[in-house]
């Protein structure tokens, strides 16, 4: 017979009734950084000059990850309605996938692409409140 998990292994996977929330939010983590890095990657293959590459490099998630700290995070400091926070994400997480194709791999931008747009559709929807309640899901940012 196999072992009935506790009650803190069944929390690591359901969070708020919700489950693969924990998931998602660290894939969605996970998502935010390899964005950057893809970027990163973008702008030093970028060419023209060193000095170019350097500041597409460097600039490029530099900008990416200000606009995220200061619109998309969960405790941005301005926090746009929903329309706002998804052009912003679109901006910085969509970039990523356009970065990764412009250093020539069409098929793995395509596949970012995808992941991000599901764990992106998952996220806000789990962020919404549980049906009959008024409260966001963990994570989620106050109205």
């Amino acid at each position: 017979m196999g072992r009935t998990p506790s009650d803190g292994e069944r929390r690591a996977v359901v969070v708020d009734g919700r489950p693969w929330y924990v998931a998602n939010e660290l894939l969605a983590f996970l998502i935010e950084i390899v964005a950057l890095g893809l970027l990163c990657w973008w702008g030093f293959a970028s060419g023209g000059g060193v000095g170019v590459s350097v500041l597409l490099g460097l600039g490029t998630p530099a900008v990416a990850a200000a606009l995220w700290g200061l619109f998309a995070a969960p405790r941005a400091p301005f926090r746009p309605p929903l329309p706002g926070v998804l052009l912003v994400k679109g901006l910085v997480l969509g970039g990523g996938a356009l970065a990764l194709y412009g250093v020539g791999h069409p098929v793995g931008a395509v596949a970012v692409a995808v992941v991000t747009l599901v764990n992106v559709t998952v996220a806000e929807v789990f962020r919404r409140p549980a049906p009959g309640g008024t409260e966001p899901a963990p994570g989620a940012a106050a109205p």
